[in-house]
C-alpha cells in the first residue's frame, strides 16, 4: 500500500430542475492532497439534458463548468476561490448547492494514479 495514495471525488451532476431532484451524471470531481492533483472532467450530451428539460441553457452550464475547471486549476485564472488551497477548492466545488450544478456527496478510496483514477470514475459514473 505503499504506492498508493487516499483521494476523495465527487461526481458533478445537471439538476434541469430543481424543484423535481431529477439529475443527470455530466462529470467526475477529484482531489488527491499527496500528489496535489486536483482536476475534473465532464461531458455535455445536449441531446440528454434536453430530454430532461426543453429550455435547459446548454450554454450557461458549459460556462459554470469552464468556471468550475478554472477553480480547479488554480491561481488568477480561478478567481478568489483559486488563489485558495486545493484542499480548499475542492471542498468548495463539492459544497451542497441547490443549483442547475450540483455535486454528490464525497467519497474516499485509494489509487495509484489519480490521473487513471479520474478516467475510471468518469466511465463508471458517467459514460
Amino acid at each position: 500500500m505503499q504506492n498508493r495514495f487516499s483521494y476523495e471525488y465527487a461526481v458533478i451532476r445537471v439538476v434541469p430542475k430543481v424543484e423535481r431532484e431529477e439529475f443527470i451524471n455530466i462529470g467526475v470531481i477529484i482531489f488527491c492532497k499527496r500528489k496535489k492533483y486536483l482536476h475534473l472532467k465532464y461531458t455535455i450530451d445536449e441531446k440528454k439534458l434536453q430530454s430532461f428539460s426543453q429550455s435547459i441553457d446548454i450554454q450557461l452550464i458549459n460556462e459554470y463548468l469552464k468556471a468550475w475547471e478554472n477553480v480547479c486549476k488554480g491561481g488568477r485564472v480561478g478567481g478568489k476561490i483559486g488563489e485558495e488551497e486545493r484542499s480548499f477548492r475542492f471542498r468548495w466545488l463539492t459544497a451542497y448547492r441547490s443549483t442547475i450544478i450540483q455535486s454528490s456527496r464525497i467519497h474516499p478510496g485509494l489509487c495509484v494514479t489519480p490521473e487513471e483514477t479520474l478516467q475510471d470514475l468518469f466511465e463508471q459514473y458517467v459514460l
